[in-house]
Formats: structure tokens, sequence, C-alpha cells
């Protein structure tokens, strides 16, 4: 792609940068003008669930900062308050927001929910996205609520170790279609989302559209795509027995139970790509303002 972009910067007008963790540097082969970057998140605690030592501590304190020290100066787009202000203190200057899309269209009216109280959990299976915290926090609420079940969908590393806890009414799906999905999501009656950060969270507002509302760790991303006592609960003690406690008194609680998940299947309203296209042009004529020699094709 480098060696590519060498070749032929001059025949595109602007080049969108996406970083993940480490950058492609775009900036340093076609100068600044040509490019907005766009970050959803930080990598920052992921380096300590997802590589090893030393590797973790030099990514975490130098690696991450140094690469993106070479983009303070270029328009930046991300998903959410919580990274602008990651953002903001490692010095970028020209940063917009640009919420996320949503893939599905949110239910008309609230479905109707499975029999027995049903909390989900969906994502990779993997360290970072803490599933094990999941089915801890299930262990306690089964323990008060008898008749509760756990879903379990999506697939990784984790998932052999997580099968094995042997915790009585867990059903792993694995990866399944987002039909299977969306279906899974309307008819359960909260999603548990223990995460070590986010750039939003965009299952949250999946969940929501399906009129089930979430119980996160007060976390980077989960503030911005819950509302606190609105759409969902954030848990600010980041365990999964705090998490269960919360869900436990919601479950127990029919009309906030019901009063959260209206609020969160009308939030989830705001959400669509044709938005996201929008505001996403607006920088990108702001961006064309601000250097005028880029011209929009």
């Amino acid at each position: 792609a480098k060696k590519y972009l060498k070749a032929y910067k001059h025949h595109y007008d602007l080049i969108i940068d996406e970083i993940n963790t480490r950058p492609f540097f775009v900036p340093n082969f076609v100068g600044q003008k040509q490019v907005v970057s766009l970050i959803h998140q930080l990598a920052r605690e992921f380096w300590f669930y997802e590589t090893k030592f030393p590797i973790n501590y030099i990514g975490y304190h130098y690696l991450e900062r140094k690469w993106l020290s070479k983009y303070k100066n270029i328009t930046t787009v991300t998903v959410s308050n919580s990274t602008k202000i990651d953002l903001e203190e490692i010095g970028f200057k020209k940063l917009f927001i640009v919420p996320p899309g949503l893939n599905v269209t949110p239910v008309s009216n609230l479905k109707e929910k499975e029999a027995s109280p049903t909390v989900v959990f969906i994502g990779r299976l993997k360290n970072a996205k803490l599933p094990h915290h999941a089915l801890q926090a299930f262990s306690d609420i089964k323990r008060e609520i008898h008749d509760a079940k756990m879903w379990v969908i999506g697939d990784g590393y984790l998932r052999k170790e997580l099968e094995s806890s042997n915790i009585k009414d867990v059903t792993f799906f694995g990866h399944i279609s987002n039909e299977k999905k969306y279906e899974l999501l309307s008819r359960a009656h909260i999603i548990l989302v223990p995460a070590v950060r986010e750039g939003w969270g965009l299952i949250v507002t999946e969940a929501n559209a399906m009129g089930t509302p979430a119980i996160g760790y007060d976390v980077h991303g989960l503030r911005d795509s819950i509302r606190h006592d609105e759409t969902g609960i954030t848990v600010k003690e980041k365990l999964p027995e705090a998490m269960a406690q919360q869900a436990i008194s919601l479950l127990r609680d029919s009309n906030r139970l019901f009063k959260y998940s209206t609020n969160a299947l009308e939030f989830s309203k705001q959400f669509s790509w044709d938005r996201t296209v929008n505001l996403f042009q607006e920088v990108v004529n702001n961006h064309k303002e601000t250097n005028p020699d880029v011209i929009a094709s």
C-alpha cells in the first residue's frame, strides 16, 4: 500500500487513514493536506490483556503515544467523546466526533421476551472483552434468580476454557448469522458488557435497537453508548459481582426494565449510516476549507 500510494498519490484528492493501534503513517509519504485520520479507540489497557511482557509495557507507555504523535495536527475523526478526550490528552488539535452507523433497523415495538430472565453476552471470546466476567456475573445472578439463563454469542481463543466452567443454563452459540443474532437480542432481557474499554460499543446500540438495555462497566466508549439510569446501567466497580448485583436488581424490577428497554429502543433510532455519512461529509468539507488545494472528486 505504501509503495502504491507513493506512486499514485496524485490520483487521489483525499485519503482516509484508518488507525487500529499501529498506524500506516500515510502522512509521511503523501503529506498532511491529503489525509483525514479515523481512530475508533486507543489500545491503552489492551496492551496488558493481549500482549506479553515487555511488549505490553513498551506499547502502553511509549509505542502508542509515539505512533499517534505523527497525527496530532491532522484532521481526525473518532466515534465517541471518550476517544476524543484520549486524543486531546496526547495533543490532537483537529478532532471531530462522528457516531457509528447501525446495520439493523430498530424494531417498531418491543418484542416478547423469553419466559425466564435471560442475559446475553456478545463479542470476541478474548481477554480484553472480559467474557469470563460476564460468566462470573451470571453465576451470581443464577444463585439469586434460579430460572435465569445466559446466551454467549461469539467465538475466540477463550471459548474452550469458558465452556469448561460448566455453569448451569449457559448456551454457547459461537459465530452466528446477523439474522440469528438480532433474533436472540430481541428475546433477551439484558445484555452484559464487561469491557476493558471500547471505542463506542456498537453491540450496545444493536441490542438497544432490539429493545434490550445494557449493563456495562463504566469505561471509555460504554460511557457514550450507555446512558446511565436511562437506557441501561454503567457499573463503576469493574467487578463481576457488582455487575451481577445491578442485573439482579433490574431483572426483579419489571417496571424499570420496561422503561430502560423503551428508552434504549428510542435512543437507537438516532443512529443510521445516512446520518454517519452526512456528518462525515461535513468533516471532509471542513477539511477542504482548511486545505483549499484538496478538491472533492
